[in-house]
Order: C-alpha cells, then sequence, then structure tokens
C-alpha cells in the first residue's frame, strides 16, 4: 500500500534528485559523461543595467549555464528604456559570458506570445517548441539559438 503526500520537503527534493541523476547516468552514456566533466553543475549568470545617475535599476536579465547551454530565465528592460538596444546589450553580454567564459555552444529560452518571440528571433533564435494555452489564451514559446 502506498499513501500520496503533497507537502514541500527539500530533503525529499534532494533525494529525488541523487536517484534520478543516478538513473540518468546509468541508462545514458552521455548523462554519465556529463556527470564528471566540469558543466556538470548549474551556475548563475547575471547581467544588470544601472542607471548611474539614480542607481536604480534599468534592466536585466538572469539564467544560468548547464551542461555547456545557456538557459535565458528573465530579460526585462523598465518601460522608459526600450527600443534604445538595451535587451540586445543584455542576450549579447549575456551569450558571450556563456560562450567564451563557460564554454557553451547553445543558449534555451521560453517567451510568451505576447512578450518577445520576435525580439529573440533577430537575434538568431529559432522557435523549436510551442505549447498552446500556457496559461490559457497565451501561447509559450521554445526558442534555441547555436552560439557559434
Amino acid at each position: 500500500m502506498f499513501r500520496f503526500e503533497t507537502e514541500v520537503d527539500k530533503e525529499r527534493l534532494g533525494l529525488l534528485g541523487e536517484r534520478l541523476e543516478a538513473a540518468d547516468s546509468q541508462r545514458s552514456p552521455a548523462m554519465r559523461a556529463l556527470a564528471v566533466s566540469p558543466h556538470k553543475d548549474e551556475v548563475p549568470l547575471q547581467v544588470w543595467v544601472v542607471e548611474e545617475a539614480t542607481g536604480r535599476l534599468a534592466a536585466g536579465l538572469t539564467g544560468r549555464t548547464w551542461a555547456r547551454w545557456l538557459h535565458v530565465d528573465l530579460l526585462w528592460v523598465d518601460a522608459p528604456h526600450r527600443g534604445a538596444g538595451l535587451g540586445s546589450q543584455l542576450l549579447s553580454a549575456a551569450e558571450r559570458e556563456a560562450r567564451v567564459g563557460r564554454g557553451c555552444s547553445w543558449s534555451r529560452l521560453e517567451t510568451w506570445d505576447f512578450q518577445a518571440p520576435g525580439f529573440y528571433r533577430k537575434h538568431g533564435y529559432e522557435i523549436v517548441g510551442r505549447v498552446p494555452d500556457y496559461p490559457p489564451g497565451v501561447t509559450e514559446y521554445l526558442l534555441a539559438k547555436h552560439l557559434g
């Protein structure tokens, strides 16, 4: 007999991750090789744009690198600064750090249809997946780019 529990449990979460990683390594030569490579750990990557005069945050990008991939989580530019190229500069800085500083070959991100799929496509990203109605009434896109 089993019981199902839904509470948050950090100890079980860690155990689950360890067990899944062990199972993945056992089943996949690529995951086995990754487990002993310098690219096995997720490393945060953040780029901030701050107004010099006020110290206010004007734009930012957060993400992480893992397995020779950059994963962009968030990219935001404050409304008064949109159209000035800050988003492009943020993305370029993150990609450069991922490629040159961390040995990444690829980048990936998710964006909603009302956010910035066109912006990312202009920067060389290709739509590789689409999730309709996530959340209801919105389409989420998965985009990827080879960093060269």
